[in-house]
């Protein structure tokens, strides 16, 4: 096939009404399934107390880890998939799909085996306490059963999206959400099984949501999937995986970051008067949290993605310019929004994940209060960071991405952590972050600035051509 079924609206509807149309869904979906993850926190917290809320705190680098896997293939494929549709090129859209599918299963099953063999020496690497490890261990050997169903509902959602389907990819997500959300006080409180409830539950509503997702590929609007398209091919893979390297690269990233953030907590914690547990649960909880903001954030991006990978395919600049400044408009409002409620009600929030019937709950509050505050202190600057890094994965440069992806995680904040919590200890630890937040910003700038006016000045070029009529 060379043309496209039907016009294909992202390269001439409204970027109001598009940016609406993909991100909304987007956004829902990304904030359904990170709520499921904090009402997970909450139901722990309250069932099991604060040892639990640090077990899934120690597990978080493995989640992190998937998805890595997960990004880096799905918005691979997406990219290219949106990407090869504005060339009109719709049977290498669909050699890409197919191979993305293969890598969603393969890479979905050998992260499972490979954490299921080496769950113990995993788990003391990021940062078990003798207290916690017991809890840790219960849950994720679980939850990892639930990886490739992870890989393949999130790699399938952004498929579905970048072919014109936000709602169900929408709905792949909140599935799983609200099968985890019912399942998990039976098992944790009516069953009695703690935080391997918790775990049970997340899996059943991964395997949900993953079934669901298998189920678009009979309804892809843009290509049809033949049997010949669904293979692996060396070429295609890394292809697929450069361009999801900017989102993977942030979830490893993020999975260092939360390793060393977890092993420094708990050796300077015992160092002080809150001892290893209490800045681990509490810095789980902060995380968690703002989760809920970073969903949003992912939630626009991803909805950006396939509009701006489609009109820069199209060489229709103006348009890809404006998604993105609508993009980082819509984002400012989101991220001062929760920078308020985090300066200004830390502990009514924090509250909600602690049952107050332990010990040492007064020094509990009094440092993740602290940790809320100060850690969160730039988040409007990490949404501008984080989109502007997976604009230049989608406008087909992943390397910049990448590199863009990596300053705040692994350039800034991991040496500034290792620095100053050297010389400040737990404070240091905390004001690593609206450092490390506030260099990202003034380098993603720089990027973004010199691409803006790289776009310029190849559609200056492209006009002058047009009214020369020189065939572009």
């Amino acid at each position: 096939m060379t043309e496209i079924r039907e016009k294909n609206p992202l390269g001439y509807e409204r970027i109001p009404v598009l940016l609406r149309k993909f991100a909304l869904p987007s956004v829902i979906a990304m904030l359904v399934s990170s709520l499921y993850n904090v009402i997970d926190q909450i139901f722990i917290g309250k069932g099991v107390g604060k040892l639990g809320n640090a077990a899934t705190g120690v597990a978080f680098p493995l989640t992190t880890i998937c998805m890595a896997i997960t990004l880096a293939i799905g918005i691979g494929t997406a990219s290219r998939y949106s990407l090869y549709l504005g060339k009109r090129e719709e049977e290498k859209a669909a050699r890409t799909v197919g191979c993305g599918l293969c890598m969603m299963f393969v890479f979905g099953i050998l992260l499972t085996v490979i954490t299921e063999l080496s769950l113990k020496p995993m788990l003391m690497a990021f940062g078990a306490t003798t207290d916690v490890y017991p809890f840790a261990y219960d849950y994720t050997k679980i939850t990892a059963l639930g990886m490739p169903f992870i890989v393949v509902m999130n790699g399938i959602s952004n498929l579905a999206r970048a072919d014109g389907s936000p709602r169900y990819s929408m709905i792949t997500m909140i599935i799983g959400a609200v099968i985890n959300t019912i399942l998990d006080p039976i098992f944790i409180f009516n069953f009695d099984w703690g935080v391997s409830g918790a775990a049970w539950a997340t899996v059943i509503g991964q395997v949900a949501s993953g079934i669901f997702a298998l189920m678009y590929l009979k309804k892809l609007k843009r290509i049809t999937l033949r049997r010949e398209h669904i293979r692996l091919s060396p070429t295609e893979m890394l292809t697929t995986a450069m361009m999801g390297m900017s989102n993977g690269l942030t979830q490893i990233a993020l999975t260092l970051v939360q390793i060393v953030m977890n092993r420094s907590l708990t050796k300077y914690g015992a160092l002080s008067t809150y001892g290893p547990d209490i800045p681990l649960a509490a810095s789980t909880i902060v995380m968690k949290v703002n989760s809920i903001v970073l969903a949003i954030i992912i939630g626009i991006l991803q909805g950006m993605q396939p509009i701006v990978g489609f009109n820069y395919s199209a060489r229709q600049y103006d348009r890809v310019k404006s998604v993105y400044k609508l993009a980082i408009k819509c984002e400012l409002i989101i991220t001062i929004i929760a920078f308020a409620v985090f300066q200004i009600f830390p502990k009514q929030v924090l509250s909600l994940f602690d049952s107050s019937e332990e010990e040492n709950t007064v020094l509990y509050f009094e440092f993740a209060v602290k940790f809320m505050r100060t850690f969160l202190l730039l988040l409007p600057l990490t949404g501008i960071q984080m989109i502007s890094s997976n604009f230049f994965a989608a406008i087909g440069k992943p390397i910049k991405g990448a590199v863009l992806s990596l300053t705040r995680q692994v350039l800034f904040l991991i040496p500034m952590v290792l620095i100053l919590a050297y010389f400040f200890g737990l404070n240091g630890i905390m004001a690593a972050a609206p450092i490390s937040d506030l260099i990202a910003f003034i380098v993603v700038m720089v990027f973004i600035k010199k691409e803006m006016k790289q776009m310029d000045y190849v559609s200056s070029i492209l006009k002058e051509l047009k009214m020369s009529k020189i065939p572009t």
